[in-house]
């Protein structure tokens, strides 16, 4: 068998690796996260296929109406029913009780307040292993012999003296107490028989700023704003104020209309129409023109963004476990997964726990969406205002093509609604003070089409804009590259505007199909970008950011890759919670990034460099059995390793991943 036999686009993967020449079924991404064409108005339409049928007939508008719902139907995308519901304890204790404290409700809390009963139902404690545990040979995570205690002791039959609680470890104390499931590393027995939860006050001292999340909303400021009683007085006076000039220029449009039609010519009615279209022009010229006079928000912090590595925002894999392990091997810029304003605004706990911040996070963004200035504009003031000191810029989401997002207006949307997004970015500008607004944009709504080399010279000079990342859209089905092309004519619109009006420059990051580190350092000296987002490459090898640091391609072995592993599952445990729930959850999002690392192909395998995002992978073996078990597409496989860090999966527990595999715990995935 030898690579010259493998179809074209296929990895040039070494014939003594080889298992089969076929290369394997390909990760749609687009499908993963949704619909995400929207040529004619209507997701995956090809030109005039709206009209026709297969006889070639006109549609009546009712058959139209009924296509259109059966092809959103079809492509719903592969996240069609994803549903992660929390995996609890068989018998749940007060969280109070569990810490260590007395109880409020007493009697009438709904959790139980018996101990005993609750550790003679919890399961044994899980063992998290560490570096030295960890191996390229079966069963690549050595677990120490512990004896089970023969006791009748609930405590002592369930707990692990060996094992270590990431929380303890790095912060000196548990929040989740006797919930932990590392409980046997920081609890005691008492000679009276009571329980001691153990904390290691200098340590607690230590480390308590240096590990201690940032940008944490509590539950009162959360029901103020759900019951609409925060204050967002700059927002306020901002809409009121695009309120009343839309309401002048509606006023002046409508006596125009009616000098027009009473035939008056005279210098008043003229002076009228000048007045309504200098209003207009001010205001909201049209969906293309500026909806203000241009402003220069001077008093807005710089961002000095050039040759830094930035991480793109991602969607569910972008959670802050992911972030800080990608800090750890040289991002320095991350950017929060996308919140939607609307949610925001509703006081969402799960929306506003995007805003977290780990403190190794350098330069930290949040990004939202949005469709219209009613709600970006509150939202942003009272982000600013809750996240003072802890947010060095928020971005604008202009590129989102999910049919989710975009059929509410917002994402890529915006690209055509030029008028209304130049509204948001002048509004929240102001509500978010000496905060720097950035947008994230594609090159076009529609394939094809692309629009952006117009949009961006606008976005800084008239709009504040204080930093722009464009991005082209990824290869369909691995067949084509991202065009930087564009890209480069992109940046050479902004550069000229700036010069014309004596403008500072502001930094322009490109994005799209960045794979090496040589491929990145060749976009950096062709294209006239400050810097290139990562994306899709951060998620199948998050150590790309070692290699640009280093300008090398890092023939990463199986072993350091299962570090990195158990460094996520760290990571995790101690965002989400060392207890039952937070334990699976970490499980659900390690499993997530499972469903990308795995189409990494160790470049030691390759016979040409760099590798490339596009090339498909045919089967293949790995050097060791590890890495033949990290390149499975297996969704099974992915959970089996989770279990060597997070103990076996529950029997309640599944996994269906975004992608089309295998998934762990339905009746497809245990065939």
């Amino acid at each position: 068998m030898t690579s010259a036999n493998i179809p074209p686009g296929t990895a040039p993967i070494k014939p003594e690796f080889l298992v089969s020449v076929q290369p394997r079924d390909v990760p749609d991404d687009d499908a993963a996260e949704g619909t995400t064409s929207h040529a004619n108005g209507r997701p995956d339409a090809a030109p005039g296929a709206e009209d026709k049928e297969e006889g070639g007939k006109k549609l009546t508008g009712a058959q139209r109406k009924k296509l259109a719902k059966e092809e959103r139907k079809k492509h719903r995308g592969a996240n069609k029913g994803r549903r992660f519901q929390k995996v609890r304890d068989e018998v749940e204790l007060c969280f109070r009780v569990a810490s260590g404290k007395s109880c409020e409700f007493g009697n009438d809390c709904r959790f139980t307040h018996d101990v005993a009963a609750y550790l003679a139902a919890k399961p044994r404690d899980i063992h998290f292993p560490a570096p030295e545990d960890l191996s390229d040979e079966p069963p690549f995570v050595r677990l120490p012999d512990v004896e089970m205690a023969e006791t009748t002791d609930a405590l002592q039959t369930s707990l692990d003296p060996t094992t270590t609680c990431p929380i303890f470890h790095d912060t000196g104390e548990c929040r989740h107490g006797l919930k932990c499931r590392f409980l046997g590393n920081h609890v005691r027995k008492k000679e009276n028989g009571e329980l001691e939860l153990l904390i290691d006050e200098e340590k607690k001292a230590r480390v308590a700023a240096a590990d201690t999340e940032l940008n944490f909303v509590d539950g009162d400021t959360l029901k103020k704003i759900r019951t609409k009683k925060y204050p967002h007085p700059i927002a306020d006076a901002y809409l009121k104020e695009i309120q009343q000039a839309t309401n002048e220029k509606d006023a002046d449009n409508t006596l125009e209309a009616k000098d027009r039609s009473a035939g008056e010519t005279s210098v008043e009615a003229q002076h009228a129409d000048l007045t309504a279209a200098t209003a207009a022009d001010t205001v909201d010229r049209s969906q293309d023109d500026a909806p203000d006079v241009p402003l220069r928000f001077v008093e807005k912090k710089r961002l000095h963004w050039t040759g830094k590595t930035y991480l793109a925002p991602l969607t569910t894999v972008g959670n802050l476990p992911f972030r800080r392990l990608c800090v750890d091997y040289g991002a320095d810029i991350t950017c929060g997964e996308m919140g939607l304003a609307m949610s925001f605004l509703q006081g969402s706990k799960e929306e506003w726990s995007l805003v977290r911040r780990h403190p190794s996070e350098g330069i930290f963004g949040m990004q939202i969406a949005g469709s219209k200035p009613q709600l970006l504009v509150p939202a942003a003031e009272i982000i600013g205002r809750e996240c003072a000191g802890n947010l060095d810029f928020v971005d604008v989401n202009c590129g989102c093509p999910i049919d989710l997002v975009y059929k509410t207006g917002s994402g890529s949307a915006l690209l055509d609604a030029a008028g209304r997004l130049g509204k948001i970015l002048v509004g929240m500008n102001r509500a978010l003070g000496d905060i720097p607004v950035t947008v994230k944009l594609r090159t076009g709504v529609k394939d094809g089409r692309n629009t952006a080399h117009k949009l961006m010279p606008r976005l800084a000079a008239e709009w504040g804009a204080s930093a722009i990342t464009v991005r082209t859209r990824h290869s369909i089905r691995y067949t084509k590259l991202a065009d930087w092309d564009y890209i480069k004519q992109c940046v050479q619109a902004v550069r000229e505007r700036e010069a014309e009006e004596d403008l500072p420059p502001v930094p322009i990051f490109g994005g799209g199909d960045c794979f090496s580190a040589e491929d990145y350092w060749y976009k950096m000296d062709n294209y006239g970008v400050d810097g290139v987002m990562i994306g899709r490459g951060a998620l199948i090898k998050p150590w790309i950011f070692t290699e640009i640091k280093e300008r090398r391609e890092w023939d990463i072995s199986s072993r350091e890759r299962l570090e990195l592993i158990r460094k996520y599952a760290e990571y995790g445990l101690n965002h989400f919670g060392s207890d039952t729930a937070g334990v699976n959850t970490t499980r659900r999002y390690l499993c997530e990034a499972l469903s990308f690392q795995y189409r990494y192909i160790p470049i030691g395998l390759l016979e040409t460099l760099p590798p490339r995002i596009n090339d498909r992978a045919p089967a293949f073996r790995g050097r060791d059995e590890l890495e033949t078990l990290l390149a499975s597409p297996d969704s099974r496989d992915w959970v089996k390793i989770s279990e060597m860090f997070l103990g076996p999966a529950p029997e309640s527990w599944s996994f269906t991943p975004k992608h089309k595999s295998n998934a762990y715990g339905s009746e497809e995935g245990q065939g």
